[in-house]
């Protein structure tokens, strides 16, 4: 196996800790960036009641994701009455508010019917919490005209008018105090907004994919000052958050979309690699197990992708494992347990394949619609669908279903995982599942 490992700026050494210990769940998909947890002592069962540690209603709507870090939870929400955006502070042991900050005021954008306005998880170093939203500048402009600017002709969306705006990004230190705020550059899209900050050593990086002049930029951490800005050729909208390894002493940032998967090195933005293709765009985050970038790009074409990530410049003929267009995810993203690779479609089939060769060892319908991304803990897959129902089976070669449980509330955010137990957002409340191990 290729020697890989995650930067989170200087907290990589910090977050990552033996099996047996409890970690932080500070960005988006956890410490590693791929949904995994090193913890073993998670739950399994639990409803609306039972093994819920507290549960508060969360004000306005939005589907980020909350992170978690020390004695803190934050998560994004919209408050729709009010024009608000906002990044709430809430205290680890108890749910209660510790903060509440409006990060920007201004017009509601046009969205997808499976977005939201506040869609874009946070994510922290342990010193600030950096947030994302969407500031639209006010005006309207035809769906049409966005989709013949990005060259996507496809009838994928309502026909809705697209609220043009700028990327919004902004620090908050761990008191609430505003840091900085910035708007490092444009965003319209027939979608909607979702651009996830992710944290490499003294930078926060956003994927900005969207229909126009693409880009994705580094802000220096302290500041907000543009470090590097990089042209996306392709000006096509994705939500793909970017993974980072450090593979055969090459840092390299993956993402997936705009016709393409790219490899950039994070500390300048210069490319390493690239595909030409999948077709389409991708939501889904990428994974990494056994020396392979697991992807998932699934719209208009569905396909999950093995790519070797070490090769120089176009490695489309040369690079590609495997390819694999059965039940694959457009949104929710999938996940690497050992040496299998677990995916569940937006429809509901979840699927598991051998991560070396791309074989399908069996294939189940795990509910309806789902939108989470899968998270792992104890060699346990767990698939949290649009109803609110978490199923819990264990990665294998067989399907082998552990628990089912339910919270009866609607739930488009993906779980985090900290100090043994799972926070769950659900459209009205955030739920703590289980005893604190602290």
């Amino acid at each position: 196996m290729k020697k890989a490992h995650y930067w989170i700026s200087s907290l990589a050494v910090a977050l990552v800790v033996a099996s047996s210990s409890a970690e932080e769940w500070p960005v988006w998909r956890g410490p590693r960036g791929d949904g995994t947890s090193l913890e073993q002592e998670v739950p399994t069962r639990w409803s609306a009641t039972d093994n819920i540690a507290w549960k508060v209603e969360i004000p306005g709507v939005g589907h980020a994701s909350p992170i978690v870090f020390g004695d803190h939870v934050f998560i994004a929400t919209c408050i729709e009455e009010t024009e608000e955006r906002v990044l709430l502070c809430l205290e680890r042991k108890t749910g209660k508010t510790v903060w509440r900050k409006v990060v920007i005021r201004a017009a509601l954008e046009a969205i997808h019917r499976l977005n939201s306005r506040a869609s874009s998880t946070p994510t922290t170093d342990g010193s600030r919490v950096y947030v994302s939203f969407l500031e639209p500048d006010g005006s309207t402009v035809p769906a049409e005209v966005i989709r013949q600017r990005s060259g996507d002709l496809r009838a994928d969306n309502t026909g809705k008018p697209v609220s043009p705006g700028k990327m919004c990004v902004a620090a908050y230190d761990m008191s609430g105090n505003r840091q900085w705020i910035v708007r490092p550059g444009g965003f319209a899209s027939v979608w909607g907004y979702c651009a996830t900050p992710i944290v490499f050593e003294d930078k926060v990086i956003i994927n900005g994919d969207h229909d126009g002049d693409a880009y994705i930029v580094a802000l220096d951490r302290k500041t907000g000052e543009t470090v590097w800005k990089v042209a996306r050729e392709n000006r096509i909208r994705s939500h793909c958050v970017p993974l980072i390894r450090t593979l055969d002493g090459r840092t390299q940032m993956m993402v997936a979309g705009s016709h393409s998967i790219v490899s950039y090195d994070p500390r300048n933005g210069s490319k390493h690699w690239y595909t030409v293709g999948p077709k389409g765009r991708a939501v889904a985050s990428p994974v990494f197990a056994s020396g392979l970038l697991l992807v998932s790009a699934a719209y208009p074409d569905r396909e999950m992708l093995a790519v070797r990530p070490h090769g120089q410049g176009d490695v489309t003929q040369t690079h590609i494992a495997w390819r694999n267009g059965q039940s694959a995810p457009y949104v929710p993203s999938p996940i690497a347990v050992g040496d299998y690779f677990v995916a569940v479609s937006d429809s509901g089939i979840a699927s598991c394949f051998d991560v070396a060769t791309g074989k399908r060892h069996w294939r189940e319908r795990i509910g309806k619609g789902h939108t989470a991304a899968l998270v792992t803990a104890g060699r346990l897959v767990y698939f949290l669908s649009d109803t609110g129902v978490a199923r819990v089976v264990r990665a294998g070669a067989e399907f082998e279903l552990i628990a089912e449980n339910t919270i009866g509330q609607r739930c488009y955010a993906s779980p985090a995982i900290s100090h043994g137990q799972i926070f769950l957002r659900s459209e009205k409340h955030l739920f703590c599942v289980g005893k604190d191990r602290k």
